[in-house]
C-alpha cells in the first residue's frame, strides 16, 4: 500500500486527505451558549507524506472560514461543501512541515449521515460533542480519519457559569468578568473523532486519587446518584490495570449531562453519560466498564481504519464480562455462552474483520468481538491470554492497529492453532462454536 493511500478510509470515503498527516492541533475557541455561536482559530502542523501543493481539511459547511494563513502568510483557500482546500505558497514534501492557521465562525450543528446525527449537539443548557465516527468537522477543521493521531492544545472561552471539559490535562483557568478561559493540553496523540467538548453547569466531584485521579462532572442535582453509580469505577480501573496494563493517560473523568442520552460515549481521557444512565441504582454499571475499557482499546491503541472496529468494541464489551463476576454478577463464561446462544439465532452474514460501513455499529460486532476474545482465552489459558493482552497494549501504545496485526500477535502466542481459530471467528460469517470448558 502506498503512503498516499494508507490513510484513506473506505468506510468514510468523503473524509480525509491521504497526502498529509497532522502533527499538532492548537485550537482557540470562543463560544456563546445562548446563541450557539462558535468562533475558532486552529493552527495545525501539517506533515506531507507525498509532494503536495494543496492540502484538504474536513470542515462542516455551516462554519464560515474567514482567514487562512500558511507559515504566517495569507493563503488562498476554497471551502466547498464539507471540504476546505488550502493552497500552500510552494510545494512541500516528506520530511518538511507547514503551519496552517484557519479562522472560522458559525452556529455548529450535528452532521447527518448513515449513523444518525453526530458531532456538535446543543443540550438544554450547554453543549455535547460526540465525534464518532465522522463528527469532528462539525466544530473544527481536521484530517478526519481514525488512523491519524496528533497532540492537541485547547483554549476555550465560555460564559463563566459553565464548566468546560475537553481532552487532556487542565493547565489553566482564568476568569475575566463574565467569561472564563479554560486551557487543556492533550499530549498523548489522539484521533480527531476522540476530540470532544462538553460544556454545562457542572460541579466537579472528586472520585478517587488512585490508581489515577478520577473525577465526575455532573449537575448538582445528580451528585448523590453519580457518586453511587460510579462508586465502583476505581475498582474497575484497578482491575483493568491488572488485566490490560497501566492506565494510559494522566487521569480519567466522567461527564454526566443534565439531559438524557441514547448511549454513553468515549472520548480520550473521559467518557460522557446521560442523566438517564445515572439513577443511583447501578443499573448501567456494565456501561461504566465498557466506556472505561475504551481508554485502552480505541484510545491508547487506535484503529488504522474503521474496518477494524471490532478491536475497539470487542475488547470493551469483553471488559463488561470480565468485570461482571467481580461486581457480583454472573461469570464471564456464563455471559459468553448466553450471548453465543443469542447470536446463533441471528443472521449469519457479518464478517467481523470487515463488517461494512452500514453494520460497523451493529451489536453483533460488539458481542461477536467479545466472544472471539473469550474463545481465544479458553484456547490459550488464563496466563497466556493475559500476557497476550498486556503486550498487545504495550507494543501498540498510542499507535494504530489492524486485524492483521492482532492475528500476527496472537499467533506468536498460540501458533497455527490460534490462527485457524481466529480466522474462523474473524473472517467467516458463520458463528463458530465456543471451545468447551
Amino acid at each position: 500500500m502506498s503512503p498516499a493511500s494508507a490513510h484513506a478510509d473506505p468506510y468514510v470515503p468523503t473524509h480525509g486527505d491521504p497526502t498529509w498527516r497532522p502533527v499538532h492541533h492548537d485550537l482557540v475557541l470562543d463560544y456563546r451558549v445562548a446563541s450557539n455561536r462558535l468562533s475558532g482559530r486552529a493552527r495545525v502542523v501539517v506533515e506531507p507524506v507525498t509532494r503536495v501543493r494543496k492540502v484538504t481539511f474536513d470542515l462542516a459547511p455551516r462554519l464560515a472560514v474567514v482567514k487562512v494563513l500558511v507559515d504566517g502568510g495569507r493563503a488562498r483557500y476554497a471551502h466547498k461543501g464539507a471540504r476546505l482546500t488550502v493552497t500552500l505558497p510552494r510545494e512541500i514534501g516528506p520530511g518538511t512541515s507547514a503551519a496552517v492557521e484557519i479562522q472560522w465562525n458559525g452556529n455548529p450543528a450535528p452532521s447527518r449521515g448513515p449513523w444518525g446525527e453526530v458531532g456538535w449537539e446543543e443540550l438544554t443548557d450547554g453543549v455535547l460533542v460526540a465525534g464518532q465516527p465522522d463528527g469532528a468537522p462539525t466544530w473544527f477543521p481536521c484530517n478526519d480519519v481514525p488512523g491519524l493521531k496528533a497532540s492537541y492544545s485547547f483554549e476555550v472561552t465560555c460564559d463563566s457559569p459553565y464548566a468546560v471539559v475537553t481532552n487532556g490535562e487542565l493547565v489553566g483557568r482564568v476568569t475575566r468578568g463574565s467569561r472564563t478561559t479554560w486551557t487543556y493540553e492533550q499530549r498523548e496523540p489522539m484521533a480527531s473523532y476522540l476530540a470532544s467538548l462538553q460544556i454545562g453547569p457542572y460541579a466537579t466531584i472528586p472520585l478517587a486519587d488512585a490508581p489515577v485521579p478520577q473525577r465526575i462532572h455532573a449537575p448538582a442535582r445528580l451528585r448523590a446518584q453519580a457518586l453511587h453509580d460510579f462508586g465502583r469505577q476505581p475498582q474497575m480501573v484497578a482491575l483493568f490495570t491488572d488485566l490490560f496494563g497501566p492506565y494510559p493517560f494522566g487521569a480519567y473523568d466522567v461527564v454526566v449531562t443534565d439531559d438524557p442520552l441514547e448511549i454513553p460515549l468515549e472520548s480520550q481521557g473521559f467518557s460522557t453519560f446521560g442523566a438517564n444512565h445515572c439513577h443511583g441504582r447501578r443499573h448501567e454499571e456494565r456501561l461504566v466498564a465498557h466506556e472505561l475499557a475504551h481508554q485502552w482499546f480505541g484510545n491508547a491503541v487506535g484503529l488504522a481504519s474503521w474496518q477494524h472496529i471490532w478491536l475497539n468494541e470487542g475488547f470493551a464489551c469483553y471488559a463488561e464480562w470480565l468485570w461482571a463476576p467481580v461486581g457480583g454478577g454472573q461469570s464471564t463464561d456464563a455471559y459468553a455462552r448466553r450471548w453465543h446462544r443469542s447470536l446463533s439465532a441471528q443472521p449469519q452474514d457479518l464478517v467481523l474483520a470487515d463488517p461494512g460501513a452500514e453494520d460497523m455499529f451493529d451489536d453483533r460486532v460488539y458481542k461477536r468481538g467479545a466472544l472471539t476474545l473469550h474463545a481465544l482465552r479458553m484456547t490459550l489459558g488464563e496466563e497466556a491470554f493475559g500476557s497476550l493482552v498486556r503486550t498487545w497494549v504495550a507494543d501498540h501504545l498510542h499507535g494504530t492497529v489492524t486485524t492483521q496485526d492482532f492475528l500476527d500477535h496472537a499467533e506468536s502466542y498460540g501458533g497455527e492453532a490460534v490462527r485457524t481459530l481466529l480466522h474462523s471467528w474473524l473472517l467467516q460469517p458463520t458463528l463458530p462454536r465456543l471451545p468447551t470448558r
